[in-house]
């Protein structure tokens, strides 16, 4: 193998570019980037970039000096893959020859409305996020769409800088999908408890508004005053480009359990990628930035060897600082059978919870108490090492 493509130039793209040459890859790496900014890391831009804290250096992912040796098309996107031909066409019109790929393409944020007024935002890129700041000034009225951690972040932050905040969540329970209806209903609360209104169990109808958003309305036939309006509602694979190349493309590109794919030197990883998970029985795409951090070198791996080396994932893990709290997951919430606060207490909002399945652990949850959870997250992963995978999938 002489020459590689990474398409994405975001963490799970830059990740494995490092791994190649950490693995001691010395061909040609060609990393392509739609953006023409250098990748940075997306958490803060919810959080403390958002909210003015964080300057764009200090969210900068590549450090001071770091020479990957790679040539970087940046501002130009994959449009084709040609597997026969071993060529991915770009959108400049030119095409890079490869004997191996990583796609890295991430996600995109759904948007329910193809022509929106202005003042109605999403927030996946850096741009996104100063577009969204400029709005978020005091005595403002901001109506977030959809309660999962994105909004709820974004809630936390615009509370933080004096915006009045409303958010709606057409589930009658928040984040009841990724924690349960009971701790999802705990998590969701910090909302109430900091003076944030949640409209919860309604969806949206529409918005209101020509040139600019002045409102949304509601299912059931309220209408809420904005002055900016988050959409939070989920993101769709950027698959779109590798249609007619033969790789599954169901909920984004299938791979085994180490991101190799069904084309021999291709792998995929990050937001775009399903892996197959051996403990769901199912495939399953992570969003979070640990596993686009670390599945990088696991899909490298896989594309340097053949497939002859395979290297174990961690459970999968993620946090989210909302009001002052971190919440932090890892593992497989859902399927659990129960789930049961070991330490603390909900009511305080400082808790500590472990899902069960057959009476063994296979999620941990918590709201503070970050000694025990680590403890959690590391016997997780001793189980996942350690349970041959033909009983992880029963």
């Amino acid at each position: 193998m002489k020459a590689v493509a990474v398409v994405g130039g975001s963490l799970a793209g830059l990740s494995a570019a490092r791994a190649l040459r950490k693995q001691g890859f010395d061909g040609s790496v060609t990393i392509v980037s739609d953006e023409t900014r250098p990748p940075y890391d997306r958490p803060p831009l919810s959080k403390s970039f958002l909210a003015g804290a964080t300057t764009e250096g200090e969210i900068a992912l590549l450090g001071d000096g770091e020479d990957l040796g790679a040539a970087w098309r940046t501002g130009v996107t994959a449009t084709r893959l040609d597997p026969r031909g071993r060529r991915v066409e770009l959108s400049d019109g030119t095409a890079l020859a490869v004997d191996g790929l990583v796609i890295a393409t991430g996600a995109r944020p759904r948007r329910p409305w193809p022509r929106m007024p202005a003042g109605v935002d999403v927030l996946r890129t850096l741009d996104d996020a100063l577009g969204l700041r400029a709005r978020l000034v005091p005595g403002a009225r901001l109506v977030v769409v959809g309660a999962g951690f994105i909004g709820a972040e974004v809630a936390s932050t615009a509370h933080g800088l004096g915006v009045e905040v409303t958010v709606i969540e057409a589930a009658p329970t928040p984040l009841s999908g990724p924690l349960g209806i009971d701790i999802g209903a705990v998590v969701s609360a910090l909302h109430a408890d900091h003076g944030v209104r949640l409209l919860s169990g309604v969806g949206v109808a529409g918005l209101v508004g020509a040139a600019q958003i002045e409102g949304v309305e509601l299912t059931d036939g309220r209408t809420v005053a904005a002055d900016a309006v988050l959409l939070g509602v989920g993101v769709q694979p950027n698959v779109e480009w590798l249609t007619g190349s033969g790789l599954p493309l169901t909920g984004g590109v299938q791979c085994d359990s180490y991101g190799a794919t069904g084309i021999p030197n291709v792998v995929a990883v990050g937001d775009c990628a399903t892996w197959y998970d051996r403990e769901l029985g199912a495939y399953h795409r992570i969003e979070h930035w640990t596993a686009a951090r670390e599945r990088g070198a696991i899909a490298v791996s896989s594309l340097l060897s053949g497939g002859t080396v395979r290297v174990e994932g961690r459970p999968p893990y993620f946090w989210s600082d909302q009001y002052g709290c971190t919440l932090q997951v890892a593992g497989h919430t859902s399927g659990a059978e129960s789930a049961t606060v070991e330490e603390g207490s909900v009511q305080d909002r400082d808790f500590l919870a472990v899902y069960r399945r057959g009476g063994e652990p296979v999620a941990v949850v918590a709201l503070g108490h970050s000694r025990s959870f680590m403890r959690w997250r590391k016997q997780l992963a001793r189980r996942a090492v350690s349970v041959p995978p033909s009983a992880l999938s029963r």
